[in-house]
């Protein structure tokens, strides 16, 4: 049961959030503003928005879960994210940021042609609504349900995609930044005073810690043959499916799209990078201590709302339910936002090019409505799945590979044409949802980050095939430019890039 002093907590942020979303949506806002803030970001509000559109309720309930059943290898997926902003800062943030462009998929009509800018906007729109926005609607709405247990699943997600849809709508994505800033704040808070809580269940001893869990689950570097995370799928897999969630996810990129300069971009980047080697103190090992508090859980998903309900006081649990729904916001916001400039820029303006910039801007409001009606009726539905975390990424792991091999095939190879391209691309994906299939009825059993890194070769293999057939040749107007990152830029990922891998080393 909840105190007053946590109702109390959780309105509080609740009427700070209202406040802020007020002050910022005051203006009406046209394409450029309500989709990129103006190209006016600053390198702390890029960073910290990063981080907490990342930090969704997924994560939050997903890694504690996931560390509770198979140990801190799921951090594994935090520090390849710094390793792939790192790399992002330095070689496509310029491309990017030079290019001017408003979404992604349209960088990819500029190097190939408009095929491949509608199919990578199709399937960013799907993995957006059914991962992105959906998933976090479905995690806040579980843990609500264990302290409010008379709440429903589909009206309780219906609820927060109404209170993140509107101000969303109306405020565009300088409302989602200044009000991921505010949820940052309180999600690192509350996950740092949950850990502290939680670490004190082993008197702040370390090898109490060590001694109360079985080895396997305090090393990051797993065997082979181990389920949760091999480490050949850490090698091959993870950075194939973190260039596509940092680089080529619109949900995430829009963020450095809206930065006012380079150098502003790549600071952010590098600073939201820094923050994701937070997780595996905050949230990866708080769920692996929970292993020895708990062994009686029926479902992964339950570790965070149970190490709230036990061991958190009053007032605190107020906290995390508020670092809770500042999650669902920063996911959803971020999500319902992204797919709104998705479907304007990609779909909208290039068949209706005499809308005015208002006009595509209300139409714009009226798309984030919709999505945020679709995530909601989806949402309830993914608890019909095995796992949360398992939702998220085995799926991410099947369908992004081949976008993001001609990605980067576009990026490093001037002879690719679009003919090949698209084929190549096509020739991935229908390679992919057959191996699923295979997968699905047991014909095939590899795990599913193995299964990205073949994905992602076979798809290049097809691209040179398909280039050889084809004959083609590029045109000059179907070069991106060049343009390279502020020195500062390349020290700092450096920096990082080194103090990443020896986080891996300590806790191997």
């Amino acid at each position: 049961m909840l105190h007053i002093l946590d109702y109390l907590v959780m309105a509080a942020y609740v009427l700070v959030v209202v406040y802020v979303c007020i002050r910022v949506t005051r203006r009406a806002p046209d394409t450029e503003e309500l989709f990129l803030a103006g190209r006016s970001l600053g390198p702390a509000v890029i960073g910290f928005s990063l981080f907490a559109s990342n930090i969704s309720s997924t994560t939050l309930i997903g890694l504690p879960g996931a560390a509770w059943e198979s140990g801190i290898s799921v951090a594994n997926y935090e520090w390849m994210a710094a390793l792939v902003l790192a790399f992002t800062a330095v070689f496509v943030l310029p491309i990017l940021i030079g290019n001017r462009v408003t979404t992604l998929p349209e960088l990819l009509e500029r190097r190939f042609d408009a095929r491949l800018r509608r199919y990578l906007s199709a399937t960013s729109l799907f993995l957006s609504l059914v991962l992105d926005t959906a998933g976090s609607l479905y995690a806040g709405a579980l843990v609500l349900m264990v302290f409010m247990p008379d709440l429903s699943l589909g009206w309780t997600c219906a609820a927060l995609a109404i209170f993140a849809g509107v101000y969303t709508a109306a405020g565009g994505l300088r409302a989602v930044v200044y009000t991921d800033v505010l949820q940052a704040a309180v999600l690192l808070l509350g996950s740092l005073v949950l850990t502290g809580i939680v670490f004190g269940q082993f008197d702040y001893d370390w090898a109490r810690v060590v001694a109360s869990v079985p080895a396997e689950k305090l090393s990051l570097i797993r065997p082979l043959d181990d389920p949760a995370l091999p480490w050949l799928g850490t090698l091959i897999g993870l950075p194939i499916l973190g260039f596509y969630y940092w680089t080529m996810n619109q949900y995430v990129a829009q963020r450095l799209l809206g930065a006012r300069d380079l150098q502003a971009a790549g600071r952010g980047a590098l600073f939201a990078a820094a923050m994701k080697l937070l997780p595996l103190f905050l949230m990866v090992l708080p769920g692996v201590m929970a292993a020895a508090l708990f062994a009686d859980l029926e479902r992964p998903d339950t570790v965070f709302p149970r190490l709230i309900a036990a061991y958190a006081p009053p007032g605190l649990a107020g906290l995390m339910i508020a670092a809770l729904l500042a999650a669902i916001m920063s996911s959803v916001d971020s999500a319902l936002n992204s797919a709104s400039t998705l479907v304007i820029a990609d779909f909208v303006q290039p068949r209706r090019p005499a809308l005015s910039s208002v006009e595509l801007a209300r139409f714009g409001r009226y798309t984030t409505l919709g999505f945020m009606l679709l995530a909601a009726l989806w949402a309830p539905q993914i608890q019909h799945f095995p796992g949360l975390f398992a939702y998220l990424q085995q799926t991410f792991s099947y369908v992004t590979p081949p976008l993001v091999a001609i990605f980067v095939l576009g990026m490093l190879w001037p002879g690719l044409g679009a003919k090949a391209a698209w084929r190549a691309l096509l020739g991935g994906h229908l390679l992919s949802a057959l191996w699923f299939v295979a997968t699905q009825l047991g014909w095939l059993n590899i795990h599913f980050t193995i299964v990205a890194g073949m994905l992602f070769a076979a798809t290049l293999v097809f691209a040179v095939i398909c280039q050889a057939l084809a004959g083609q040749h590029l045109v000059a107007n179907r070069s991106l430019g060049s343009w390279r990152a502020p020195r500062e830029t390349v020290v700092g990922a450096t920096v990082l890039a080194a103090v990443t891998l020896l986080l891996v080393w300590v806790f191997r």
